[in-house]
């Protein structure tokens, strides 16, 4: 196996997508279950390369919007490497199917916490694109504004030159709210979807990577991503994101 790479993930002709076997069975599921419970309000899809490493970064607002981005990035010529907690894999047939969708493991707490970012690292410079919530978690900011991002997706876009495509999104909390395991299928939800042109991280090129540039080019991008779903909500965003830690001192 390639360093960084994971087991059945070579770059190439599809780089960054499943055999097409499970790409097909991935799009038969979803696609239809997408259409049939949620409305759709897809905008900027003409901002998302089409070709070449590329992060996506979005928010995070429920456990049902990385499929419904999938959905969207799919349509929008992209197949969506997505970030999964590492005991998924080990479910039996769930653990099997996402590896085979090409999802990376992300290892919490452990000697192996960097691997994930490795891999990602070795897949962006070879054509995947891959989606990130910066975040980190669902937003716990009470309006569910996006929160203090961490700087592990600024990282990897300055260390390979990747763009960054931010992505913002509105609807996903109402088809399954934070915290509920069933979601809500009746009234349908809308979901709102905007991307944006590439965040301009010209300003870092060539910079150390220090703690203080990762920090400023991660507030960049969270700062993208919130001017965009200021546009969907038609609101005002606050003037500073929410940061977990200082609620928690408060």
């Amino acid at each position: 196996m390639p360093e960084g790479g994971q087991a059945g993930w070579r770059p190439g002709r599809r780089a960054g997508r499943p055999p097409r076997f499970w790409e097909y069975f991935a799009v038969v599921v979803v696609k239809p279950l997408s259409r049939l419970f949620v409305r759709r309000r897809w905008r900027g899809g003409e901002h998302i390369p089409r070709s070449g490493g590329l992060i996506i970064a979005a928010n995070h607002l429920s456990w049902s919007d990385p499929v419904l981005l999938s959905h969207y990035l799919y349509n929008n010529g992209r197949w969506p490497t997505i970030l999964a907690k590492s005991g998924i894999f080990k479910v039996p047939v769930l653990g099997h199917i996402i590896t085979q969708l090409q999802a990376i493991p992300v290892h919490r707490g452990s000697t192996e916490a960097t691997q994930s970012l490795k891999t990602a690292e070795y897949r962006l410079r070879n054509g995947a694109s891959i989606m990130f919530y910066p975040e980190g978690t669902i937003t716990r900011d009470p309006a569910k504004w996006p929160m203090v991002g961490k700087t592990g997706v600024a990282r990897l876009a300055l260390t390979t030159g990747v763009p960054v495509i931010p992505i913002a999104h509105w609807g996903a909390q109402d088809l399954l709210p934070y915290g509920e395991k069933k979601p809500r299928l009746l009234p349908r939800t809308t979901f709102h979807v905007l991307a944006g042109p590439p965040v301009d991280l010209s300003k870092y090129e060539g910079l150390p990577l220090r703690a203080s540039v990762l920090r400023d080019a991660t507030a960049d991008i969270t700062a993208a991503i919130t001017a965009l779903l200021a546009e969907i909500r038609d609101e005002k965003a606050p003037e500073t994101p929410y940061d977990p830690r200082n609620a928690a001192n408060s």
